[in-house]
């Protein structure tokens, strides 16, 4: 008689049982990180511009610098709108330097019955495109000459920058007031005064950046696949030197803005009887020991809408620089 099957301890199974799939083994936890490895950075699917407006929205300073600027170009748009009175009219009630808070009246008149809220308000159709327009301008132009004196050759590169020290050479508000001298008062040439100073600095930077891009790895790649200096100019080079000069292009708005104020401060920009900021405040000199709100009123918006600029530009700065949005 057969001996009966005996079940095997170690696999527990019944006798005449069929034997079953071998067991699947369970997975084992991920190992830990060792001490002081860098952990594998999370990738991303957000856009750099995407990227850059959350880092700046967590800056505050910089969201209400950009809404006061905001709110300031808005109404110089909107101030057939939302101004009270013609800028350039004198009042039949309130009179001759009216103080603030007179009735309809709220930042009083000026030495010739002019309401002031009004010639602030149409002052920013003035102001702001006198130091807008500059910076275009200068950002255009210098990154034309930037990108040509690094990329044409050592005897471009030679002549254009040292022709572009020479201005440098001056300082710029000095440079300033002596163009605008030469050309004449008026709102364009303060514009193209103000390019000119400006010019050398976008031009520098454009030039340095394009010089340091040009020794990078991707570049090297990018020419031996054969890419023509065109595109490699438009498709490689242009898109990574924009970003610096949208940079100083804001943070200088600021202290363009205090320029232009500056030379029509000086009679070199626009004449009255236009709404100017700088104009108000020059106006306001004569009557400066008995009605001091005819000039302080239009300088404290100069500084206001000044800091406004300096805290966005900052800003900006720093939500375009990786290594910066990695701190906050």
């Amino acid at each position: 008689m057969p001996a009966s099957a005996s079940p095997d301890p170690r696999s527990g199974a019944e006798p005449g049982s069929r034997p079953g799939p071998d067991p699947v083994p369970a997975a084992s936890p991920d190992p830990a990180p060792a001490p002081g490895a860098v952990p594998e950075p999370v990738r991303s699917h957000r856009s750099e511009l995407g990227l850059a407006w959350a880092a700046m929205a967590k800056d505050r300073l910089a969201v209400a610098g950009l809404a006061v600027f905001a709110v300031a170009v808005l109404a110089a748009v909107l101030a057939p709108l939302v101004s009270p009175y013609d800028p350039d009219v004198a009042s039949e009630t309130a009179g001759r330097l009216a103080p603030p808070l007179t009735a309809g009246h709220p930042l009083g008149t000026d030495g010739q019955g002019r309401d002031v809220l009004s010639r602030i308000i149409w002052g920013g159709r003035v102001s702001i495109p006198t130091a807008v327009a500059p910076i275009v301008l200068s950002s255009v132009a210098g990154l034309i000459l930037g990108l040509v004196a690094a990329f044409a050759g050592r005897l471009a590169s030679a002549f254009i920058m040292r022709s572009l020290d020479v201005v440098f050479a001056f300082p710029g508000v000095l440079l300033a007031v002596a163009v605008a001298a030469i050309m004449g008062p008026g709102m364009m040439n303060v514009m193209l005064a103000m390019s000119i100073v400006l010019l050398p600095y976008v031009a520098r930077i454009v030039h340095v950046e394009t010089v340091r891009i040009l020794q990078m790895d991707f570049i090297e790649a990018a020419t031996v696949c054969g890419t023509g200096r065109t595109r490699l100019l438009f498709r490689e080079l242009l898109p990574n030197v924009v970003g610096p000069v949208i940079v100083f292009g804001t943070t200088s708005l600021g202290g363009m803005l205090v320029l232009a104020a500056g030379l029509s401060f000086l009679g070199a920009g626009v004449q009255p009887p236009t709404a100017d900021w700088g104009i108000m405040a020059s106006d306001g000199r004569v009557v400066l020991s008995t009605a001091p709100w005819v000039s302080i009123l239009p300088g404290l918006v100069i500084v206001i809408v000044a800091v406004a600029c300096n805290f966005a530009g900052d800003g900006l700065r720093d939500a375009l620089d990786p290594r910066q949005r990695t701190r906050r």
